[in-house]
């Protein structure tokens, strides 16, 4: 007998009882089966628990659905290509207010509801802080009955899973879909045409059309998103690539053929294999640009089916229409062919003339931009972008020569500027298709995601745009879910909030939080504070045991920096502060060890698989923490570990357990970055640079409850360029440590190439870009303060609390409102 035979099983899906809630899991393990029926094990009961939950998350979804139908709001669609969404039950449960009633229900099986939820798989959807703060806009606006979608790619098997080994990253591939995922549906009924390749045809009057080629359908999955504490449950289609039966040639694979039979099957599959394919070979580049295209072509078709279907019950039911229904957000610069995919949908397909197409192109558009990093600022081939996508490029030429146009007839003095400016470079070596200009020429608003990005943006990357355009370009800094970030991943610290608070409306009205403030010397709340900061901190040592096998001091300093690996990101000033700490430990008495603060530093996060340096600094992490963690005359006051596999559901016990967290980046190179705003909002104090949303943090939180260092954005060019000029004096502290490394200490392994990037005044991979070496002095000083500041416990304490009551501002229902209000046109459409 197994453990769901303890409970009858009868079907009651919207039920909040704790009892029926149990017999509807029983029912899911019963009628509903995925496993053998003798066993109720934890996974198959967190299946079944997903299954149920999925029932309250339908019922709402449905209703939401219907809703929107009814009452034909303008919806917003969100296209990204990437959603970081973690795990799901708890999210669900806690925004649906069912934790409790899930949690007594679970236990009538002999679980724990803690239990179940480590047996779900991160959806594999998403990279770093692109993807994760498209989901929290998605949770954000369910909260707010926004009437929106998200849209995506359903990857099988994401970016990658890192693995360490002695060798450093390993990559193996996802298996997040290796079983399935409870949290999505299919709909069979939703299925678009998508094609690649072939040849464009005009007709005797003078239509185009695209023919010939290959065509994948796109078949749609949806994830239902709960809102907080509302009945709105909004919706995440994924689109997942399928040939045909009618694309299987029978006669070739009965002749032995089995591979050229199903071609076509195996190309649909490689659509939606991997996220960001490496993209060093053609057949790469390819791949990436017909993912790009796949998610827009698709997405497109179903938001002017949706459109049409509604558009019957209208007055007019002209086209004009379409931008007062439907606003298109592009997340980043990815999704940018939903451009010419609209420009072409609405002349061959729906008839109309460039100029109404335009119009109305024009008016549903808007782009996000999220980076100044050249490399990161798209540019696609122009053979490339004409052979896969005929029909767009002629568009993109066409838009492009229109540009030129205007620009030459309404700004002679900006002649001299077209050549930056145009969306194609015609360069004869290289003629490329620039998406971001795309971006920018046909969007009705372009936003950056902080302050000092958006005035990067508008006062030198689109500086020569924002004379033509002066309105088109505004500010949105980023924001986090309070949700997931406080209320459900550091319980012990939300229930001191909701205490100290008197309420637990904060976690909708995350400005509530200022009232913190005025206890941020209350002895008692400095007593609860500190205890929810070390049970998460036992957490967090539970965690690192459990992966690395490596012991680390909860009353040790925990000093985290956890994000993609990249060279501007600079973990690799972190290690090498480490290398120089451990380097003076070595040098010490015991007496003067006595008096060092005890730090554990920690890492993580993923190299791309073809970033080389990205992964010699995580090889070099692991070596020195493979010495460090071993040597017995340092390694009471001193740890350094490399936290494997960074993903959502890792994040959630890291920040709360955190205490010191690094966002180091060379100033004016990260857009916003948000686990900054998720170290804050869980009372962690930053070690950081003026760069992206680290200016608006240190505002908000206070200059004295923030260790700053480093050269200033408007610092970095003359820097660059007095290292060009050989007027750079390095630190001998920063040469002490690059030569500690080079001296073998830390291993065999080769870091020459590294440690070149430092080196040189000017050359490709040299003359150290990134400005470490200028940066490192005041770094090590600032740690100085840090390790200072920790020893004081009450001054400490004080300004991890008043980091939390300075978060109101990070809250991505503050971002999405903007978003609806100033560039959208969206109002709240709450089901009845």
């Amino acid at each position: 007998m197994s453990a769901a035979d303890k409970v009858k099983p009868a079907a009651s899906p919207a039920s909040e009882d704790p009892a029926a809630i149990a017999g509807n899991i029983s029912y899911h393990a019963k009628f509903s089966p995925h496993f053998a029926p003798l066993t109720f094990g934890p996974e198959p009961a967190y299946f079944a628990t997903a299954e149920s939950v999925r029932d309250h998350l339908l019922q709402r979804w449905n209703e939401t659905y219907l809703h929107f139908h009814k009452t034909d709001p303008k919806q917003t669609y969100y296209l990204s290509m990437e959603y970081l969404q973690g795990r799901a039950l708890t999210n669900a449960v806690g925004n649906l207010n069912i934790t409790g009633a899930y949690a007594e229900a679970v236990k009538k099986f002999g679980y724990e509801l803690e239990a179940l939820v480590a047996q779900e798989r991160d959806m594999a959807l998403g990279n770093g802080g692109l993807g994760r703060l498209a989901a929290c806009f998605l949770d954000s606006m369910a909260t707010l009955n926004l009437p929106s979608w998200g849209y995506g790619l359903r990857y099988r098997y994401g970016l990658f899973k890192q693995c360490i080994t002695k060798e450093g990253q390993e990559e193996m591939a996802e298996d997040w879909l290796d079983k399935f995922s409870p949290w999505e549906i299919v709909r069979h009924d939703v299925v678009y045409p998508v094609r690649f390749f072939g040849h464009v045809e005009i007709a005797p009057d003078g239509t185009r059309k695209v023919v010939g080629g290959e065509v994948m359908n796109a078949l749609a999955y949806d994830v239902p998103i709960p809102g907080y504490k509302t009945k709105n449950a909004i919706s995440l289609r994924l689109w997942d690539a399928k040939a045909s039966a009618e694309d299987f040639n029978l006669f070739q694979f009965n002749d032995g053929q089995y591979e050229s039979a199903a071609q076509l099957h195996s190309r649909a599959q490689q659509i939606c294999a991997v996220l960001y394919p490496g993209d060093a070979t053609e057949e790469g580049k390819l791949l990436r640009l017909k993912q790009q295209f796949f998610l827009c072509s698709a997405s497109l078709q179903d938001i002017i089916f949706r459109f049409k279907e509604r558009k019957a019950d209208r007055v007019s039911g002209k086209w004009s229409e379409f931008p007062t229904k439907v606003a298109v957000q592009m997340n980043d610069t990815h999704p940018t062919l939903a451009i010419p995919e609209l420009m072409r949908l609405l002349m061959d397909v729906e008839g109309l003339g460039w100029d109404e197409a335009w119009d109305v192109t024009n008016k549903t558009v808007a782009y996000t931009n999220h980076t100044v990093l050249p490399e990161a600022l798209e540019k696609w081939s122009q053979a490339v972008m004409r052979k896969l996508l005929p029909r767009q490029m002629e568009i993109i030429e066409e838009i492009d020569k229109r540009f030129r146009q205007m620009v030459i007839s309404t700004r002679k003095d900006m002649e001299g500027k077209l050549d930056a400016m145009s969306v194609l470079d015609n360069n004869p070596q290289k003629p490329v298709v620039r998406m971001a200009n795309l971006c920018v020429v046909a969007a009705h608003t372009v936003n950056g995601v902080a302050e000092l990005h958006s005035n990067i943006l508008k006062e030198e990357l689109f500086a020569d745009y924002v004379s033509i355009w002066p309105k088109k370009f505004q500010n949105k800094t980023n924001g986090i879910t309070p949700r997931r970030w406080l209320r459900f991943c550091n319980p012990e610290l939300s229930e001191i909030v909701t205490k100290w608070l008197k309420t637990d409306q904060w976690t909708s009205n995350l400005d509530l939080l200022t009232g913190l403030r005025k206890f941020a010397d209350d002895e008692k709340l400095h007593t609860e504070w500190a205890a929810a900061k070390l049970a998460s901190k036992k957490r967090l040592a539970k965690h690192v045991l459990d992966v690395t096998g490596v012991t680390i001091d909860p009353n040790s300093l925990f000093d985290i920096q956890i994000k993609r690996i990249h060279e501007y990101k600079r973990q690799l000033m972190n290690i090498l502060g480490a290398v120089y700490r451990y380097k003076k430990l070595k040098e010490m008495s015991a007496d003067e060890k006595q008096k060092v603060t005890p730090r554990t530093v920690m890492v993580g996060g993923k190299a791309f698989a073809t970033y080389t340096n990205a992964k010699r600094i995580v090889k070099l992490v692991t070596d020195v923490g493979a010495v460090v963690n071993n040597d017995p005359d340092v390694n009471k006051y001193l740890k350094v570990v490399f936290i494997p596999n960074y993903n959502v559901s890792v994040a959630e016990v890291l920040i709360p357990g955190s205490e010191l967290s690094q966002h180091i980046s060379t100033a004016g190179m990260e857009a916003s970055g948000t686990s900054n705003m998720k170290f804050s909002l869980n009372g962690c104090v930053i070690i950081g640079t003026l760069d992206g949303a680290n200016v608006e943090i240190r505002e908000e939180v206070g200059e004295d409850n923030f260790f700053l260092f480093g050269a200033k954005a408007d610092q970095v060019a003359g820097l660059r360029k007095d290292r060009e000029n050989g007027l750079f004096k390095p630190d001998p502290r920063f040469e002490e440590a690059k030569q500690y490394i080079r001296s073998g200490t830390f291993g065999t392994y080769d870091y020459t190439p590294l440690l070149d990037s430092l080196e040189g005044n000017s050359g490709f991979g040299r003359g150290d870009y990134f400005l470490v070496g200028y940066d490192f002095p005041s770094y090590i000083d600032a740690q100085a303060r840090v390790d200072a500041a920790y020893k004081d416990k009450k001054k400490w304490t004080k300004m991890s609390i008043l980091n939390t009551a300075g978060s109101g501002k990070f809250s991505s229902d503050r971002t999405i409102a903007q978003y609806a209000k100033e560039i959208w046109g969206i109002t709240a459409s709450p089901v009845p």
